[in-house]
């Protein structure tokens, strides 16, 4: 028999088990960053109503975290942003991403959020679920902006 899900928002005793997911998703994608990232990520995930983050435990262990963010929209109240979704690779493909996307979407409405999108990498294996419980928009691309290298604010 498959183990139950248990999705719920962080709490301050999940710091340690939070930390070693979050640093689990960093190195699984190849991101460095300074310890002081972590700590205001989580201040962050803890203290502002905005940005939430849960937990998914299969036997009381924490198993993936999830970090989200409302955000004000030109035609919505405003939309919901899924940041980061990670789930421990020892215990993937048992419903646990499946089970946090659909906790931030019913939160998300919850909220009156009408919109919940997120962002993925073209060959992120994840895309198999997401296309299930997602919609492709087939043809957007993204585009970051970013200054080049020496080059001053505008009119400097």
């Amino acid at each position: 028999m498959a183990a139950m899900v248990e999705i719920d928002f962080l709490t301050e005793s999940d710091r340690e088990q939070w930390y070693a997911l979050a640093r689990g998703k960093d190195a699984y994608f190849n991101v460095e960053r300074p310890e002081a990232s972590y700590e205001r990520t989580w201040r962050r995930l803890l203290d502002d109503e905005r940005i939430r983050g849960i937990a998914a435990r299969l036997d009381g262990t924490m198993v993936g975290i999830a970090h989200y963010l409302f955000h004000a929209s030109v035609w919505y109240s405003e939309k919901c942003y899924l940041a980061d979704l990670f789930v421990d690779p020892e215990v993937r493909r048992q419903g646990v991403a499946t089970a946090m996307i659909e906790f931030v979407a019913q939160d998300a409405e919850k909220s009156g959020s009408p919109a919940l999108y997120w962002n993925t990498l073209e060959d992120a294996p994840a895309r198999a679920l997401y296309d299930k419980v997602g919609t492709f928009h087939e043809g957007l691309v993204l585009y970051t902006y970013r200054r080049a290298p020496g080059r001053g604010a505008a009119g400097s």
